[in-house]
């Protein structure tokens, strides 16, 4: 047998009723007339009580138990006493001679018999019942049990001694140990299923073990070491007698084998969840621990089957007290097995392995249908794993530079941000009828960026509601109904904002209160004066349809990320404002550091708008969104409504906006994204300086395009090249879009975590696949 503490083999004390309440009046000063033994797997624990009243439980150790593990467990009360004085901990009562709270050995009396000796402690009565029957648990109640463990491992978290690094069977750290008392199993069928527990531990959890979070715990808070109220929820922690430096799993794997006991084994994984509910609520889990508490559970399960057969089969103790639990624990733990480990990791933690791409395919044509866009690269699409900054991981194992993707501004899963939402979410998340400070602060710091006449923000969820709000503001405040908008423009999908987004129209549609202009293009030489808007704006006034509004996204994305001239942009502007049209600057794609020149894009024209709108990058990913106005423009509006969104501007909204803002000004991103476009720019030009088929290479900080043309003569757009370099440098590891009217440009616009130092490889990947695609 693996070395264990000689505690657990050795036999319990047998002190009379008699004897006990002699006991706790010598050493304790307590008078009690009888006992009643309460049944332990190693100690004697007795009720002691005066007549029929019930007056203190002594607990006495048997005569292998060191002093320094009892000294632990005194200790460790005290230290609760400190982080959590509210924890119903059993705290144990001072000896009749000692004085000192802090000293380990004022609690616990020296019993000497022939055999060695024992200590004994005396505790309170404590409110509650022994035994409960885990079935009988509601909802409610497993749902606090779980809060309750992790209550009780937060306060322990601290406390730290000696006597804790021990061997102990029930610690999952002991499973060596529980494998040579497998073959006390009696059961072929309870054997087998603890060995198959047992080899999935060390598939799983053994690899792992180093990693994980480890602390002094109490390792067994289950129905037999709490005391329950009628509510079913615990009213005393009442034994620390299985305390040890483990995982911190192990608490859990302890109260999930628990409370699972005489349930229908079709709820038993929905129970395990409600635990693991309440326990997040104290102390989130990593999704390591998440992915490994199933195994854990099993792990635990197979001790319960070993330890007690063991003992028996040692002539330790009571074998129908050490078994009692063996017929109902079997079924639960072969559930386990019968229903595959990794799906009952999956059912338990919500977190599952991936799909088969082929059949997530499938499935998501089922279940989306037609008028969903189809996904990106025909021959392999993308299905990503996890993604961290501006590298994405498909589940094929690739890794990818992600050059494309400009939701996550700040990168992917950035942890100021990811941290921001969890925090938030744990504490509280609410509607803006009731007062909270993250909008509050979050419009200020909005407004602080923005020029003088910009002083109102409104929140909303996503950039088309944002353009949609400052679209149904504009035409009350002018009583107009005319849109202008750029060419092959896209600024959102609700009815309204879908009249200004030709990239997403109808084939064909033209509303008939909107007119069109086409943006400078400065490759072909073309639209660089204002009469393309002029026209516009001259069509919009003899159609009836008088504007009253121009939205313009300032790096304009889906026009082919053409670089608009400041002077050019004044102008149109300034004729805007003659016409008596309202400017809405939309900064879903171009804000947020994006031009790195400025915070918003508008600001590269030195001009001031009518509406600011955000979406996409604001909160990293998170759906957050705000228009940023003139208060002046809604004080009609304000009189006859108001502008409310159940989730526009909530606590955790708010939070992960703070913190993009927050990252964005501390990592000093601004400077960084003029450095990594500039060096961006320089390095494709200088390598594709003889590709012929690549035309132009343009943009501003972070947003920039490769124009793809069949000639530089012609620059005739060509979709087809196109569309085969976006496919072979994902192929390659390197993700962009495509973008414009005729899709011939690719689209480079990364998080704005992308450095100078992600330069060499784009540019290399971008050679690379010119390179397959035959054009060098």
């Amino acid at each position: 047998m693996s070395e264990i503490d000689p505690v657990l083999s050795a036999r319990a004390p047998q002190f009379t009723s008699a004897e006990a309440a002699a006991l706790a009046g010598e050493h304790f000063g307590l008078r009690a007339t009888g006992a009643r033994d309460l049944g332990s797997e190693r100690d004697q624990t007795l009720l002691l009580a005066n007549g029929e009243e019930p007056v203190a439980v002594l607990k006495i150790s048997n005569t292998a138990e060191k002093v320094a593990t009892l000294d632990m467990e005194a200790l460790v009360v005290r230290h609760i006493e400190k982080t959590d004085p509210e924890l119903p901990v059993a705290r144990p009562f001072l000896t009749s001679e000692a004085t000192d709270r802090d000293d380990a050995a004022s609690y616990r009396a020296k019993i000497e018999v022939d055999e060695g000796i024992h200590w004994a402690r005396l505790y309170p009565i404590m409110p509650g019942g022994m035994r409960s029957d885990p079935a009988a648990l509601d909802d409610r109640a497993l749902i606090e049990w779980g809060t309750t463990v992790a209550r009780l491992a937060k306060a322990m978290r601290g406390f730290t001694h000696p006597s804790a690094h021990r061997s102990i069977p029930w610690d999952l750290a002991s499973v060596p140990m529980i494998e040579e008392m497998i073959p006390d199993i009696r059961r072929p069928d309870m054997r087998a299923a603890a060995e198959q527990a047992l080899a999935r531990y060390h598939q799983t959890i053994t690899p792992a073990w180093d990693s994980l979070r480890k602390q002094v715990v109490h390792g067994d808070l289950n129905i037999d070491n709490a005391l329950v109220g009628e509510s079913g929820l615990i009213t005393g922690i009442i034994d620390f007698g299985d305390m040890t430096y483990t995982a911190l799993i192990t608490d859990l794997a302890s109260v999930v084998d628990s409370l699972v006991l005489e349930r229908p084994l079709d709820d038993v994984f929905r129970v395990a969840r409600l635990i693991l509910d309440g326990y997040q609520r104290i102390t989130p889990l990593e999704a390591e621990e998440l992915l490994l508490i199933s195994d854990a559970w099993a792990a635990r399960a197979a001790a319960g089957l070993a330890i007690p057969s063991w003992r028996t089969a040692q002539g330790l103790g009571d074998p129908e007290f050490g078994e009692r639990d063996l017929l109902t624990l079997y079924p639960i733990l072969q559930h386990l097995i019968d229903t595959g480990f990794d799906k009952a990791a999956h059912l338990v933690s919500g977190i599952g392995k991936p799909v088969d791409k082929q059949q997530l395919m499938q499935r998501r044509e089922a279940a989306l249908g037609p008028a969903m866009e189809q996904l990106s690269y025909d021959d392999n699409p993308l299905y990503i794993d996890k993604a961290r900054g501006v590298w994405m991981h498909d589940v094929d194992g690739q890794v990818l530079l992600d050059a494309y993707n400009n939701v996550p501004c700040v990168g992917h899963a950035h942890p100021r941000v990811t941290e921001a939402i969890a925090r938030q979410s744990r504490v509280v998340n609410t509607h803006m009828r009731y007062l909270h400070p993250g909008a509050i602060e979050l419009a200020e710091r909005l407004l602080e960026t923005c020029p003088d006449g910009l002083d109102t923000v409104l929140f909303c969820n996503s950039g088309t509601e944002a353009n949609d709000l400052a679209w149904r503001i504009a035409s009350r405040a002018t009583g107009r109904r005319g849109f202008l908008c750029t060419h092959f423009a896209y600024h959102g999908i609700s009815e309204a904002i879908a009249a200004v987004s030709p990239e997403v129209l109808y084939h064909g549609e033209t509303p008939e209160h909107v007119e069109r202009w086409r943006p400078q293009d400065h490759y072909r030489g073309q639209y660089l004066g204002t009469e393309e808007f002029e026209a516009a704006l001259g069509r919009a006034e003899a159609s009836g349809y008088a504007p009253a509004a121009v939205i313009l996204d300032g790096v304009m994305q889906s026009d082919g990320v053409n670089v608009l001239d400041p002077e050019h942009v004044r102008a149109i502007h300034r004729r805007s404002q003659e016409a008596g049209a309202l400017w809405i600057a939309d900064e879903v794609q171009g804000g947020h550091g994006r031009t790195g020149e400025h915070m918003w894009s508008f600001q590269r024209f030195s001009i001031t708008p009518d509406f600011v709108t955000l979406g996409k990058p604001m909160g990293n990913g998170h759906p957050v969104a705000a228009l940023i106005t003139q208060r002046e423009l809604l004080h009609d509006f304000g009189d006859e409504t108001v502008i409310f969104s159940t989730f526009g501007g909530n606590p955790v909204s708010a939070a992960a906006a703070l913190a993009v803002l927050d990252v964005l000004d501390d990592e000093r991103v601004l400077p960084r994204v003029v450095r990594a476009g500039e060096a961006l720019r320089s390095a494709v030009r200088e390598a594709t300086a003889d590709v012929e088929c690549v035309g132009e290479v343009r943009g501003i900080g972070l947003a920039n395009a490769i124009e793809i043309v069949t000639d530089r003569a012609s620059k005739t757009p060509d979709r087809a090249t196109a569309k085969a370099l976006r496919n072979a440098m994902k192929r390659n590891g390197v993700l962009v879009g495509t973008t414009a009217a005729e899709v011939n440009v690719l689209k480079v616009r990364p998080p704005l975590a992308f450095t100078e130092r992600e330069v060499p490889l784009f540019t290399e990947v971008l050679m690379t696949s010119l390179r397959e695609l035959g054009k060098l």
